[in-house]
């Protein structure tokens, strides 16, 4: 097989932010995105309603690395300064990890560890610090020559790295069985890796990878309301849902303003943020126990039964308030993962780092999907049994369309700060 035929698996990755250029924005939500002011705080409508203030009381992130897997990271925009450490370009284009060449990896750091210096981005886990590798996607694979084999080594230089969290807000219809392997090589060294579940819902809803692989957490985007944005992917490899919808980020890689836009890129770099939060409250603990934290204190509603999840919700919307400030969630076993059954090295922390060095294999081929490794029977889409419900409790909750295209007689769930708790109001096929 030739180098050609083996990269064509990775061909047409997309992004999947909508903050990250004009150009994309427009493609993606169907609009040309909203300037937004040069203050890009009022708009970062989630962290009064995930309780930001009240967490960074307990916890802030520090002390925690999260490998950001992108375009690139520009460490010099004022919300990242003194944030971005020594990561590694696996693109093999001009460049090197700190040149962004859309501002899409660059909006993803700061929406996970972003100071809001200067009216920029504020992270979710502002004391946290990110490690970038530089891959491509299918714009820049069409402009010039690249590594046909970059997001698995750059995976594998993530897994090698301090980075306890791994960041990817890419997706692609294609699995191919070395980036799969690098995966599982990450959930194998007790590295805790998030992705978008993927934005085209509408255009066949198919699994997207590497979102879709057991050992990554799918993440899907909610918006203002709670309601899962009906570009966001559905289906049984969703593991939690996150913000993503109305979201500040860079409009291009120019960093002169900031634009709103859809994408469960978002999402994924807000669960990964919130990851980093609780880690950085039980520093000693495994990846299996944040991530099983994150899972059983998630928000759903009062009538999903135990052993479901949603195909819309996976297992809620991520809480990092409910376990930081309530005690939500006990970590359990520290070597076993709680999405695939099986065992890990479960290292807590950082693991030493060997560089950010290219793994020796850069080989690659196609092959066929992956279901999902949970063993949680699927939840019933559109049968919400009740009206409202307490926040933390367990219970049945569907995600509809955020623009009022709904798939199936859905429930829309929405976050209620202040009164702390989740309203599931039902809504009728479109």
């Amino acid at each position: 097989m030739t180098a050609g035929m083996i990269g064509s698996g990775r061909l047409r990755r997309a992004l999947l932010g909508a903050t990250a250029a004009t150009a994309l924005t427009a493609a993606l939500v169907g609009a040309a995105p909203a300037a937004v002011a040069a203050d890009a705080h009022p708009g970062q409508w989630y962290l009064d309603a995930m309780g930001a203030e009240d967490i960074w009381k307990k916890a802030t992130g520090k002390g925690i690395k999260v490998a950001v897997i992108d375009t690139g990271v520009n460490p010099n925009t004022p919300s990242l300064k003194g944030k971005v450490l020594k990561g590694w370009d696996a693109s093999n284009t001009k460049g090197d990890e700190t040149d962004d060449y859309t501002g899409h990896g660059t909006t993803m750091a700061e929406l996970i560890v972003g100071s809001g210096a200067n009216g920029g981005v504020k992270g979710l886990a502002p004391d946290a610090q990110v490690i970038p590798y530089r891959v491509s996607d299918t714009e820049r694979q069409h402009e010039r020559g690249v590594n046909a084999f970059d997001l698995q080594q750059a995976v594998k230089a993530a897994v090698d790295s301090d980075a306890q969290i791994i960041n990817i807000s890419m997706a692609s219809d294609y699995s191919n069985t070395y980036t799969k392997e690098a995966f599982q090589l990450a959930n194998e060294k007790g590295k805790l890796v998030f992705a978008g579940a993927g934005n085209t819902a509408k255009k066949g809803n198919k699994k997207q990878y590497p979102a879709a692989y057991p050992e990554v957490v799918a993440v899907a985007a909610t918006d203002r309301e709670g309601v899962v944005g009906d570009y966001s992917q559905h289906g049984d490899y969703i593991d939690l849902a996150a913000p993503g919808s109305d979201i500040p980020g860079w409009c291009d890689k120019n960093f002169k303003s900031y634009c709103t836009g859809n994408g469960t890129s978002n999402a994924s770099a807000i669960a990964s943020a919130t990851a980093a939060l609780i880690w950085s409250v039980h520093p000693d603990w495994t990846a299996n126990q944040v991530l099983r934290v994150m899972l059983e204190s998630a928000a759903r509603g009062s009538d999903w039964k135990p052993g479901t999840l949603s195909s819309y919700l996976g297992h809620g919307v991520v809480r990092p308030n409910a376990h930081i400030n309530r005690g939500l969630g006990k970590p359990g076993d520290p070597n076993v993962n709680p999405l695939t059954n099986t065992r890990t090295i479960g290292a807590p922390g950082p693991t030493p780092s060997s560089g950010a060095s290219a793994p020796s294999d850069a080989s690659s081929s196609t092959g066929s999907p992956n279901p999902s490794a949970s063993d949680v029977t699927q939840a019933p889409d559109g049968k919400p049994t009740s009206d409202t419900v307490v926040a933390g409790s367990s219970g049945s909750a569907e995600g509809g369309g955020g623009t009022g295209l709904v798939i199936g007689a859905v429930a829309a769930v929405a976050v209620v700060a202040a009164a702390g708790f989740l309203i599931v109001r039902r809504r009728r096929t479109a």
